[in-house]
């Protein structure tokens, strides 16, 4: 270490709960004090901004995704950035809100499994697939259950029973307590019998 650097320009590991769930708010990652800082006002801007969009105020959740990402840009603020422009019917910007977020951190999940569901909502099976089989390869990602779920639903939509079922059934398998993957995995089931 050099006798001149100050104790606040030594990197530091700095692992930060967003206080979603299980979620992490941006990697594990060396940073110094002044990084640190601005990740740490990036947290409560996201934080706010999560609120707001609980709240349906989804102009003001914008606003503070974008102030999160200025102070210091994750993942999680471009992909929940994203999800609230998809509440507010701006799919395009959705999907680049996640590829943004895919190139912040591409190890994360979420925005890949994002992509996919905003294309199965535009009926884009194929392309939809791609995204969602990335999300389930993803290193870093809480709700892995999600990306098969939505792989069930566009094979059922494909009339590919048997292919939705094992997506749902992996669903279920990875959190049993996923209604939606229970009961689609029911409907699909019936069908067959």
């Amino acid at each position: 270490m050099d006798e001149n650097m100050k104790t606040e320009d030594i990197p530091r590991l700095i692992s930060l709960d967003a206080g979603i769930g299980r979620m992490p708010f941006g990697r594990d990652e060396m940073l110094t004090e002044e990084q640190a800082g601005r990740k740490r006002k990036a947290l409560a801007c996201f934080q706010l901004a999560y609120k707001a969009q609980m709240r349906g105020e989804l102009d003001e959740a914008v606003d503070l995704y974008k102030r999160s990402i200025e102070a210091y840009a994750t993942a999680e603020a471009h992909t929940f950035l994203g999800w609230t422009y998809s509440f507010m019917g701006l799919t395009d910007e959705a999907i680049e809100e996640c590829r943004l977020a895919i190139e912040v951190d591409p190890d994360f999940g979420n925005p890949y499994n994002d992509i996919g569901a905003y294309l199965i909502d535009r009926k884009e099976y194929d392309e939809a697939i791609v995204w969602l089989e990335k999300a389930k390869e993803a290193r870093r990602y809480e709700a892995a259950f999600y990306p098969c779920f939505n792989l069930g639903r566009v094979y059922e939509a494909r009339r590919e029973f048997f292919a939705a079922l094992r997506e749902y059934k992996a669903a279920t398998d990875l959190n049993p307590g996923y209604t939606l993957a229970v009961r689609a995995f029911r409907r699909v089931q019936s069908l067959l019998n």
